[in-house]
Parts: structure tokens; sequence; C-alpha cells
């Protein structure tokens, strides 16, 4: 919005509205004092709150003169606004920035920063609380407002998370080799068919951006739009989590197939490997890896993506391992009932990890695709894991927002 300089010089003429808002930087000596910190968050908070906005940086909002922002100091201006979107807002606000020039009332070029902040899927807190923009000015919600906009946020997530649209992407975000994989029977245009799959959506303006199935299935790196989309493996030695004890840790990245490849192999290079006889030398694994391989495929599927700051982890001990995954238990299942019965969260990314073929690496699991969606995956973790260990797996929810999977060690001799 406002990318040419002609058209945000236009704009600024006419001054803020509920969409539009202009801010002079100010500073004392290196440090930022204007505008400060919180009143800013609650400022970037509301724009998000609301059906978004544009903030321009480096202009009174009185006079609308282009006052602009010294070249040396451009960069710690975005790093202020970064932090206050990360470390002043819950959960944290997204924008894209750009730098432009401008030129003032004498002709001579300016440095402006422009800030768009686009509408979000949540209702965001800032230091002074809950607020939203009614014309050019930020208020408090009232609790009516705020019980409102609640539900209308929540509603707008039952069309499903996944299929939402990502902020500031595109198609170029979709990696074509990648991408490839659920479009090549079809003899459409590549975005044609990717909307139709719901990898692409089409917003009210028009623009292709990317989903979040998109982003997490055909993107190099899903964590740059989506932070908590990864798994952190970590290896202890003996039984307790300790950061002294740890042997090995990985931050596994990239799309769902790769951080399920990956996380098997960190599986194998950390696990025991003992002997039996019987009556000869038979290798003895800590855990099943048909047993774990479907553990972290149901991780990656069907954790909430929408919770911001949780990412899955996976963790391994001498007598143990145990994974979390971000959120409830979908629909009406239980602890329970988990062995048992079938519901998925992700529809969508479960469906493309049926077409996405295994990768060699992860080894003879017994199928040819990272899921058959038959329901199998707990009966196989519970049937594998008690067979190898003699125990069986446990399912806990903790504080309703967070599934916690433990399997226990068979005896390595």
């Amino acid at each position: 919005m406002f990318n040419r300089p002609e058209e945000l010089l236009r704009k600024i003429r006419l001054g803020e509205n509920s969409s539009f808002e202009l801010k002079t930087v100010r500073f004392r000596e290196e440090q930022i004092i204007d505008p400060e910190q919180d009143k800013l968050a609650n400022e970037l908070a509301s724009m998000a709150n609301a059906k978004g906005c544009v903030l321009v940086l480096g202009v009174d909002d009185e006079t609308r003169e282009i006052i602009g922002i010294p070249l040396e100091r451009l960069d710690a201006v975005e790093r202020y606004v970064y932090e206050i979107c990360d470390d002043s807002i819950t959960p944290p606000v997204f924008f894209e920035s750009f730098r432009m020039e401008l030129p003032d009332s004498t002709g001579a070029s300016k440095i402006v920063l422009k800030i768009d902040v686009p509408r979000s899927l949540f209702v965001h807190e800032s230091p002074g609380g809950y607020f939203h923009r009614k014309g050019s000015s930020v208020r408090k919600m009232s609790p009516e407002v705020l019980a409102r906009l609640f539900q209308q946020r929540s509603q707008a997530r039952l069309i499903r998370f996944e299929e939402q649209p990502v902020p500031h992407s595109s198609i170029d975000n979709l990696h074509t080799e990648l991408r490839n994989r659920y479009i090549t029977r079809s003899n459409e245009r590549p975005d044609v068919v990717l909307l139709k799959r719901s990898l692409l959506v089409e917003e009210e303006s028009g623009n292709l951006v990317a989903s979040v199935a998109g982003i997490l299935s055909c993107c190099e790196h899903p964590e740059n739009f989506l932070p908590s989309a990864f798994i952190q493996a970590v290896r202890y030695r003996g039984t307790r989590q300790d950061s002294n004890y740890q042997m090995d840790a990985k931050k596994i990245c990239g799309p769902l197939d790769r951080q399920i490849r990956d996380t098997m192999i960190f599986l194998k290079k950390n696990q025991t490997i003992g002997a039996i006889k019987q009556p000869h030398r038979i290798e003895q694994p800590q855990f099943s890896e048909r047993a774990v391989f479907e553990a972290v495929v149901n991780a990656v599927a069907h954790r909430d993506y929408s919770i911001h700051g949780s990412k899955i982890r996976f963790f391994m001990f001498n007598d143990r391992l145990e994974i979390y995954s971000p959120g409830a238990l979908p629909n009406t299942l239980t602890v329970d009932s988990i062995h048992f019965r079938q519901s998925t969260r992700n529809e969508l990314v479960t469906s493309l990890l049926s077409e996405t073929p295994m990768a060699e690496s992860i080894g003879d699991i017994g199928r040819s695709f990272y899921m058959e969606k038959r329901g199998d995956g707990v009966p196989i973790i519970m049937d594998e894991s008690e067979r190898l260990s003699g125990k069986k797996p446990t399912y806990e929810l903790i504080d309703d927002s967070e599934l916690l999977l433990t399997i226990y060690s068979a005896e390595t001799r």
C-alpha cells in the first residue's frame, strides 16, 4: 500500500485516518526518545487489532512536514520497531518495512520508514492493555468490544488455520521442486492448481499469498514466516532435563517432511544400541524406529500451529523419549480414547503428507508415504514400543494446551 513515493506523498498531504498514521522520530544522543516504546507498542497493536494500517516514521503528524530519519540511524529505528513488536506485544505483531525517500518542503530528499501492519488473525495485547483505532486515534477497548473482537477472530480461525493466508508471502516463497510434488499431475498453470489445493490464497486485494499449509509443506524455511514451526531436539545424558547434561541438540527446520526425516536421523545418531543373544547376537535399539516415526509424524501433522511461541520438543534420555506437541487434543479426543479413535486438526497438512514420498534415509518403516490416514499411528506407537521395552507409552495433556507422549527405553546391554 502506497509503495510509490508520489502515492505516499499524496496520502501524507491528506493526513491521518483509521488506516494511516504519521510519527516523528526524535533522538537524545544515540537513544530514541520519541515515539516512546510503550506508546508505539499500543499504536502497533491497535493497528493489528483493526483492519491493518500504514505507519510512516519520519513525518510530523501535525504539520505533515517530511522530517526524515538520518541514514546512519535508520537501522536502529527499524530494530526499535522489531523489538517492540516481538517483546512488548502479545502475541507479536507481524509487519513489513520499506525505506523510502521523499522530498521535504524545500525539495531536499529525506528518508522515511514505512511500516505496513496487516489485519491480524489474533487479538493483540500491548503494555497499556487492548487497543483499537477509532479514526486517527487509539482507544482502549471496552469489555464488550474486546469480547466481540475475540469472538470474530476466533471464528476466522475456524476457517481452518492451515488455510489462512500468511502475510508478506507469495508464490515465490513456495519452492518450485517442493510445490511440484503436489501439482505435477495437472495440465493447469501452477498458480491455478496451488489455489485449488489451498496452498495459495487470494486476498481481497487480488494478491496471491501462500497459505499456512503451503508454507509448512513447500517453503525451504517455514520458520521465517511461522517462527515456532520447527522441532527442538535434545539428547540428555541420564534421566534429568538439565542443560549441564546435554549431549547433543539441534533445531530441526525446513518443510514438514524434512523435519520428520532429520528428527529420525537425530534419533539414530543418539540412541543406544545394545544386543541380546537368541542364540545369535541380535542388536536391540533403545526405541522402536517405527514407533518413533509414527509419533513424530503425528506431532507435525496434528499440532496446533496457531499457538505462538510453542514448538515441538523431542527430548531423549537414557530411560525414555519425550515428545511435546503444542495444542490440546482435537475435537472430542481424550488421552484415554486416543488409542481407539481418530481425529484430525490439520486436514490439508495430513493430505499433503499422504502424497509425499518417504525419504530413503529414514529407513525401512513399512510405508511409501509419510502418512496413510488409516488411524494406525497410535496403535503402532503403543504396540511396537511395549513389545521392545515391556512398558506401554503414556499420553498426558498438560494445561489443556500441550500433549506429551512418553516412550520408554528398552534395557540395552
